[in-house]
């Protein structure tokens, strides 16, 4: 019996250093990827400069045409800069480590909103009564970002703990990107 138990503490060892490497692993490589987005990012900005200066654009996947903006070349630049800032608050999100990190939803909304406005023709003014739709959103991040300051706070006066040590304490950590996606909704 024993040799069994031995031989299961190793084998469940091993396991646990294959998990651990694999995992490492997978960091690297979503890391990297993250890495090269952010760098290569520059390039993405300057993308609407391929796009011609008439009403009309067409490219083998799509037709695109800025009926209201009455240049495609405009119409992209516009579009760039809103999905830049977007995907760079996106990656923020969820890499960030700080018990904040929700209020980092509220520029995300914008942002979207601001995109699915852009396609809408029937706009005049593409920013205009923007904040009226993110007022929801702000009174349920806002109380709650409170609330957990408010906890940790409280921690802080009842506890010996440094404030790192009660971030890691609040912090919620999914595995996965699904993971991170499903603890939101």
């Amino acid at each position: 019996m024993d040799k069994q138990s031995q031989k299961l503490k190793e084998r469940n060892l091993k396991n646990q250093q294959w998990v651990k490497n694999s995992t490492d692993k997978r960091g690297y490589i979503v890391g990297s990827i993250l890495a090269t987005i952010i760098a290569l990012s520059p390039y993405l900005f300057y993308l609407h400069e391929s796009v011609p200066s008439s009403q009309h654009w067409d490219t083998f996947l799509f037709s695109y045409n800025s009926r209201s903006w009455g240049d495609a070349n405009l119409a992209m630049w516009i579009l760039t800069g809103k999905l830049l800032p977007l995907l760079f608050l996106v990656i923020w999100f969820f890499t960030c480590r700080h018990w904040w990190y929700h209020a980092i939803l509220v520029p995300i909304t914008m942002y979207t909103f601001q995109i699915f406005s852009f396609f809408n023709d029937e706009l005049n003014y593409l920013d205009q009564f923007q904040l009226l739709y993110l007022v929801p959103i702000m009174a349920i991040i806002v109380p709650s970002i409170y609330l957990i300051r408010a906890k940790i706070f409280n921690k802080i006066n009842y506890a010996d703990k440094s404030m790192e040590e009660l971030e890691a304490e609040f912090m919620i950590k999914p595995k996965t990107l699904w993971g991170k996606i499903k603890q939101y909704f």
